[in-house]
């Protein structure tokens, strides 16, 4: 019997097979702050998600919902202008179709970003965090159901979701830029909400250092598929509880613009130095 989830999947791939300019080796998910990151480089190919078959299209202001294909420092990559999220109402299959699409385009690289609340009493508004390790379970899990034994396998290894390599290219470039980099655990939770000052605490014990409402998700799935995966938060603010502030959209949008020349700097360094390995 088909499984309708890979039906679908294959059904979007055969919608933009043809229509690839290029075979990406890494794909680049853009978080908020990095949203017009695609726009500064020389676009070699667009598809919009309207026009795939089936694709799930964001229903967030300010996610353009595009693929967009470039070059970035000699490395071929297709950037994801606009992720769906799992508090749109997705079911989490559809929340991690563009990562398992962008597998099948050829991206070896999945480069995750996105903005964060800080949980780690050391970290400040506009900091950045190289994502050493996740915590996912307060979400479905995107490989529940039918394994999609095509992809990966059934029971799949997650004691190195984030590649020791990419991280140490972050590293690297991160020195070399002189740009001050964190390192911790991201936690996601399901969202929309922000998280209270409890579950905010919750998340510290249980060892996290920052939380959102993405990325972990597509992080699993892309292991699953076995695409080496890396990963920055932009801590935009720090969570509830742990000032007097309350939390808003608009600051996150706030700080996230305030570090996106120098988080934009780190992605394409990195990025340049990973078309080595």
């Amino acid at each position: 019997m088909t499984n309708p989830v890979y039906e679908k999947l294959m059904n979007c791939y055969a919608s933009v097979k043809d229509r690839l300019p290029f075979r990406p080796k890494a794909a680049l998910i853009l978080g908020s702050g990095l949203g017009d990151y695609a726009d500064q480089t020389e676009v070699e190919g667009v598809i919009d998600y309207h026009d795939i078959e089936g694709f799930p299209v964001s229903t967030v202001a300010g996610h353009k919902g595009r693929f967009v294909f470039a070059h970035i420092n000699g490395v071929p990559v297709v950037m994801m202008q606009g992720r769906v999220h799992y508090y749109e109402g997705y079911p989490m299959t559809d929340v991690v179709l563009p990562v398992r699409l962008m597998k099948l385009m050829g991206a070896e690289i999945l480069f995750l970003t996105n903005a964060a609340g800080g949980v780690n009493h050391d970290y400040a508004a506009g900091d950045f965090m190289l994502i050493r390790d996740q915590i996912a379970c307060f979400v479905p899990s995107p490989l529940i159901g039918q394994n999609l034994d095509e992809l990966g396998p059934r029971f799949a290894d997650m004691s190195q979701i984030y590649d020791n390599k990419l991280c140490d290219v972050i590293r690297t470039a991160a020195r070399e830029l002189d740009i001050r980099i964190q390192e911790g655990v991201y936690v996601q939770l399901t969202g929309p909400a922000y998280e209270t000052p409890q579950e905010v605490r919750m998340c510290r014990i249980l060892g996290g250092d920052a939380v959102g409402m993405s990325t972990a998700c597509e992080a699993v799935a892309a292991n699953h598929m076995g695409m080496r995966v890396c990963g920055i938060s932009c801590i935009t603010n720090l969570a509830c509880g742990m000032t007097d502030t309350p939390l808003s959209h608009e600051e996150v949008q706030e700080t996230s613009d305030r570090v996106a020349p120098l988080f934009k700097k780190l992605v394409s360094e990195s990025i340049g130095r990973m078309g080595i390995l």
